[in-house]
């Protein structure tokens, strides 16, 4: 095939698919019981220097228990890929990010982000190679294929092709123009769920995001739940289980896991908090002392939850029932 044009991102993590798919094959397929604590689950399996990914973004069904966590350990030097709001926001602010495979980190309504702005400018964040958010799900999708690459018509004709590592060729068969995609596998994944069994089968209502994708481009995989139920619950509605408990690594019990973010037909996200986020942000100093506050200076998921408050949390739940 000829190549007509190459993007000049930097390609962070070469896919080595035999290798991938030589990982999984020794992965365990026994019925084992895999609950953990947020503690446990990020100090096994999220090291220095991983590539690591979030799954679906900061105020809808993000694993902030878990991504809070990643920052309460001091992970450094971490390649991240995935879209952005809160999660990866913490992350930057925090100092954990070496590499970015970008979509999209922003603050939505709020406007772009200090966080972000300041790791790249001070040269913190060392590569930042861009994807559209079709591109990055695709890419997964191509190591679940178990190809080293995938055709799309995505970005062509685009500058953030040109600030990529993807490819476009001439299609042998018809001679239009194509983007190849390569494939990309993450050593650790993290993705939030309304609920899973002990063992990791995992079950999400409404939108799905990536979620089914990135499962099946981790190594390692973390899921975090609002609730563990019995797996005779999960098999009373197969078609939801989007990720099956073979891929699965940990398994974390987390109520309110996505907070302040929303969870679907669960609970709404937290406006006022996210702006408390919003205005701290502008300053280092103030993104520290907001780390401090909810990350640092409480042990766990369920002292956060306990410095949010019960009240405030039940408000959260009775706002999305009044909107339904």
């Amino acid at each position: 095939m000829q190549v007509l044009e190459s993007g000049r991102g930097e390609l962070i993590r070469p896919p080595d698919l035999e290798a991938f798919r030589e990982w999984n094959r020794n992965k365990s397929r026994r019925l084992v019981d895999k609950r953990m604590t947020e503690q446990e689950a990020v100090s096994r399996f999220v090291t220095d220097g991983c590539y690591i990914g979030t799954e679906l973004y900061g105020t809808v069904r993000c694993p902030m228990s878990l991504c809070r966590e990643v920052v309460r350990q001091g992970k450094k030097n971490l390649d991240v890929c995935g879209q952005g709001v809160l999660e990866l926001d913490l992350w930057l602010a925090a100092g954990l990010v070496k590499k970015l495979d970008i979509t999209y980190i922003g603050l939505e309504v709020y406007g772009t982000t200090s966080a972000l702005r300041r790791a790249v400018e001070s040269g913190q964040v060392e590569t930042c190679v861009e994807w559209s958010n079709g591109a990055i799900s695709w890419r997964m999708k191509a190591t679940a294929m178990g190809m080293p690459f995938i055709p799309t018509r995505s970005m062509l004709g685009t500058d953030t092709l040109s600030y990529s590592a993807a490819k476009v060729i001439e299609d042998p068969f018809t001679g239009m123009k194509v983007c190849l995609l390569p494939a990309l596998i993450l050593d650790v994944g993290l993705i939030h769920v309304h609920r899973a069994d002990r063992y990791g089968n995992a079950q999400i209502e409404g939108i799905s995001g990536f979620a089914g994708e990135m499962a099946r481009a981790s190594k390692r995989l973390i899921i975090s739940a609002e609730e563990i139920v019995p797996t005779e619950v999960i098999r009373k509605q197969p078609d939801r289980t989007i990720i099956p408990y073979y891929l699965v690594d940990a398994v974390v019990h987390a109520p309110f896991g996505s907070h302040p973010g929303e969870m679907a037909y669960m609970y709404g996200r937290d406006e006022p908090l996210i702006r408390e986020w919003v205005e701290a942000s502008k300053t280092t100093e103030g993104a520290q002392a907001y780390l401090d506050k909810y990350i640092h200076g409480v042990k766990n998921h369920q002292e956060y939850l306990e410095l949010v408050g019960q009240e405030r949390l039940t408000q959260l739940v009775a706002e999305r029932e009044r909107r339904e």
